[in-house]
């Protein structure tokens, strides 16, 4: 009887499947954070930008920026931008603030999560100071305030003069640290 040899063969290719499936499955979060980077799409924004950057301002156009805040599911959190909508030229640098409120009695972590409309917008919004950067601890029964300082670089093509700033965000459990980086992608680190 030859099916011994087959079964071997069977088992040899299953396992060299659920090792592809394997790395495969490893793989997508970085391959996707890569593909969004490159296409703009899900908003991905370039952080950590320097002040020393600034371009010159080109005054002949005015872009408006809007923002808006979301809290996720199960957050009892409060976040609101102080600012809804600013108007400015690209290469001039601009400040908004947002504020969030840890309405429980015990200290929380919390972490924002942008995106940016239209997403090929994103590629010209350059983040200098923003407090979704990285993971936020806020006490028990704390408002905090948080600066985001930005500037839409000159090359951002005139067919774009509106763009919303979305924020998502998160409750986080005190085992992990989240933090952007300045390729634009989350990293988490157990405690």
């Amino acid at each position: 009887m030859e099916t011994k040899p087959d079964n071997k063969k069977l088992i040899y290719r299953l396992c060299i499947a659920v090792a592809f499936m394997f790395g495969f499955g490893f793989a997508l979060v970085p391959l996707y954070d890569v593909f969004c980077q490159i296409t703009g799409i899900n908003g991905r924004v370039v952080v950590n930008a320097s002040e020393d950057e600034l371009q010159t301002v080109d005054e002949s156009r005015l872009v408006t920026v809007e923002f808006i805040t979301r809290i996720a599911n199960g957050n009892n959190m409060t976040f609101e931008a102080l600012t809804k909508r600013v108007q400015l030229h690209p290469g001039q640098l601009s400040e908004v603030a947002f504020t969030v409120k840890n309405p429980s009695d015990v200290q929380a972590y919390a972490q924002a999560i942008p995106s940016v409309s239209p997403g090929q917008a994103s590629l010209f919004l350059n983040k200098t100071e923003c407090f979704c950067f990285q993971q936020q601890e806020l006490e028990a029964n704390e408002t905090v305030t948080y600066p985001m300082k930005f500037y839409l670089d000159r090359d951002l093509p005139h067919s774009i003069s509106l763009l919303t700033v979305s924020y998502t965000l998160y409750k986080v459990g005190t085992g992990a640290v989240v933090s952007v980086s300045q390729e634009g992608k989350r990293n988490v680190e157990s405690l």
